[in-house]
């Protein structure tokens, strides 16, 4: 019984996930045309990048720190 409901838990949720990957639109891309045409989609790009780097470097340097305080 136990994995019944979690089967149909299951099937519900990969259903849901169906349903709103259908739900996006394509067509109708206005903002992301109005960014691409005024060439703002390559700073927003950039300023993603470089919040994605800074955030990496910042979980380097704290895996760094940890591995050195465990050491002593």
């Amino acid at each position: 019984m136990d994995k019944l409901i979690k089967r149909s838990g299951m099937f519900l949720a990969f259903c849901l996930v169906n349903l709103v990957a259908m739900a996006q639109d394509s067509s109708n891309n206005d903002s992301a045309d109005f960014m691409r045409s005024n060439g703002k989609i390559y700073v927003v790009i950039t300023v993603a990048a470089i919040i994605i780097t800074g955030l990496f470097l910042y979980m380097l340097s704290l895996e760094r720190k940890i591995k050195k305080l465990e050491r002593e």
